[in-house]
């Protein structure tokens, strides 16, 4: 199963990826034209904050290509809006992991402090749970195109008596091999009954 598969184009859930996506993308996008605008050294290390952030023109300027990539993920939207949040959020957490080890070194190119640390894990987390909702949990609903992905039996069952209450009758789910069927009026066989 690919998780970019699943999911209809026209899906509920796609709202909330493109919301996600377009929020993210334009909060980046402001903090790198804030920094464009400051007209900071592209490598500068000494600190120049923008936003309670430090920041230097390349970090300007990734921000912007971020920006831009999760807005043009927002515009498509469906399934390349989730997987746009999906990757940008897990690298935005492992950037936070990474410039946590090299804060006081000179590989710190993007002039990290631990504000920008901090902001990469939670800008991460939030970016990922956008991307994810509704494709990863314990809970999600039978009408839900990955639930019905990973439970096939169950969901033809489930359609099956959904056609037959259609056409008038009462719904039938059978429980296998030679278990009587089950209806809503008699509820499910129980073990030992």
């Amino acid at each position: 199963m690919k998780l970019s598969d699943e999911l209809p184009v026209d899906h509920r859930l796609a709202a909330v990826y493109r919301i996600g996506a377009g929020l993210c993308g334009a909060i980046l996008l402001v903090f790198g034209i804030l920094g464009f605008t400051n007209q900071l050294a592209f490598f500068n290390t000494s600190g120049t904050q923008v936003a309670g952030l430090s920041t230097n023109g390349l970090l300007s300027l990734i921000s912007v290509v971020v920006g831009l990539v999760l807005i043009a993920g927002a515009v498509i939207g469906g399934n390349v809006a989730s997987m746009v949040n999906m990757t940008v959020g897990s690298l935005f957490i492992l950037s936070g992991f990474v410039h946590i080890f090299i804060l006081d070194k000179s590989a710190n190119i993007l002039d990290f402090g631990m504000s920008n640390v901090i902001f990469s894990f939670v800008m991460g987390l939030l970016i990922l749970t956008f991307g994810m909702y509704g494709r990863v949990t314990g809970g999600l609903p039978h009408d839900n195109p990955y639930w019905r992905s990973r439970h096939p039996e169950q969901a033809a069952r489930e359609d099956s008596a959904r056609r037959g209450a259609a056409a008038g009758g009462p719904p039938r789910l059978t429980g296998g091999a030679g278990a009587r069927p089950v209806t809503r009026e008699t509820g499910p066989r129980l073990p030992g009954a």
